[in-house]
């Protein structure tokens, strides 16, 4: 009599840890692709809805996105959600997600065919039927992705330097890189309604003449720098600059040889941020994938309206006017990156995150934040995300690449953008 033998079948359990796991993978081939700020926020924002509409077709707890995101109209599936593995289905979503949006696509597909084999070896049905789910809805998700107007802008005029006009923006040492996605404000908006609808108020108007706003401000970020640097490279100026650089254009000489030092992007690190509180907090696996998902929706809306300024007023760089007119061999304690001054990326970004995140994890909401740890900085400890925000705004000032109306005003214009993501998107039933 022949036996046979049955097979070993268990369930496929995912928790938060393989969310994480995933979206720090993303973060691993962005820094090694060295993608822009405001690309790097397209990277996030695309994945985490997927994996967020995977989970919430018909949830009692969280409100799909259709409808309330702009061109996101309707998403179709032939699976019966009640016996599929949706946590599984939403991570098959995010990477299949990702991979369509980083140049090193196959570092992506390996990692996902590793997952596919463990999971497919557990359980082969459970793993089909979530597979299927999952390409579904992530198909769709890529679909509504490629109508964004990424793709035309690739296409679009690079800035022209025009340099005539002292006020305007050129490009800086050491690399003297073009300024980086100036029509970026083509993209299609997630919440805002346009990108100007939080236009800020103009920067200080331009002059060298002693006494007017801006060349006091000038000034301050000349003298402010200077002062910094003789208490030392250990002093608490530094130490937050350095922390909040997050600039992946950073070029490094040595001899003959120019090369890129890679870092995260401030999108990235507040991503960082969005992951230590879920952790600390003990989200759920549905309550992390919604944290991530809100948090990179205000980021992107962020980059989005703070590049519609940059390439708007065009302002030049402190480090530019100071080599000119001041002292020629100044440079900046940080870099300076490759697109115009006015508003502070960071700034706006930072506030925007903060406000999503506050609203989310609640106001003082104490954390360690690790995130630069694995690029050799140590950790920094903030007893909101609000605080946060400010350092990360004012680290622009002491790295000497800002004026302080794009800091002030950059804040001011992030939490615009973040409390409109709270205000009109329902997240929660």
């Amino acid at each position: 009599m022949l036996l046979t033998c049955k097979k070993n079948i268990q369930p496929i359990t995912i928790d938060t840890d393989d969310y994480h796991n995933v979206v720090d993978k993303l973060t691993e081939v962005m820094i090694h692709d060295i993608f822009s700020p405001p690309v790097a926020s397209r990277l996030y924002v695309y994945p985490n809805i997927a994996a967020y509409e995977v989970l919430n077709q018909n949830s009692t707890t969280y409100n799909s996105l259709v409808n309330q995101l702009n061109g996101l109209d309707e998403l179709k599936s032939s699976q019966n959600e009640n016996t599929t593995n949706l946590k599984l289905a939403s991570v098959i979503a995010y990477l299949d997600v990702a991979k369509e949006l980083v140049f090193s696509k196959e570092r992506i597909e390996a990692y996902r065919d590793s997952l596919y084999t463990n999971w497919k070896a557990l359980n082969p049905d459970a793993f089909n039927s979530a597979k299927t789910y999952g390409l579904e809805i992530s198909e769709q998700i890529i679909t509504w992705m490629n109508a964004d107007n990424y793709g035309k802008t690739r296409n679009m005029p690079d800035y022209n330097i025009y340099t005539d006009d002292e006020w305007r923006w050129e490009p800086t040492p050491p690399a003297y890189m073009k300024g980086i996605e100036p029509n970026w404000n083509k993209l299609r908006t997630f919440v805002l309604d346009s990108a100007a609808q939080f236009k800020p108020i103009p920067p200080p108007k331009f002059s060298l003449e002693e006494g007017t706003q801006f060349h006091k401000e000038l000034m301050d970020v000349f003298h402010l720098n200077n002062e910094i640097r003789a208490k030392g490279n250990d002093c608490e100026e530094i130490q937050i600059a350095r922390f909040w650089d997050c600039n992946p254009f950073v070029s490094v000489n040595k001899g003959h040889f120019m090369f890129a030092e890679k870092k995260i992007t401030p999108g990235a690190h507040w991503i960082g941020i969005c992951k230590i509180a879920s952790k600390q907090s003990n989200s759920d696996f549905e309550k992390t994938v919604y944290a991530y998902t809100k948090t990179s929706i205000a980021i992107a809306d962020a980059f989005i309206s703070c590049w519609d300024e940059k390439y708007r007023s065009n302002l030049v760089r402190p480090e530019t006017l100071i080599n000119k007119h001041i002292d020629l061999e100044w440079a900046p304690i940080l870099q300076t990156p490759p697109f115009p001054e006015y508003t502070s990326g960071h700034s706006v970004v930072s506030g925007a995150s903060s406000e999503v995140l506050t609203e989310i994890f609640g106001d003082n909401f104490a954390f360690d934040d690790t995130t630069e740890l694995p690029y050799g900085l140590p950790m920094r400890s903030f007893k909101s995300f609000r605080l946060a925000a400010q350092e990360a705004a004012v680290s622009r000032l002491y790295g000497g690449i800002h004026y302080k109306a794009a800091v002030e005003v950059g804040l001011d214009q992030g939490i615009l953008v973040g409390k409109l993501v709270n205000s009109n998107i329902s997240f929660l039933k």
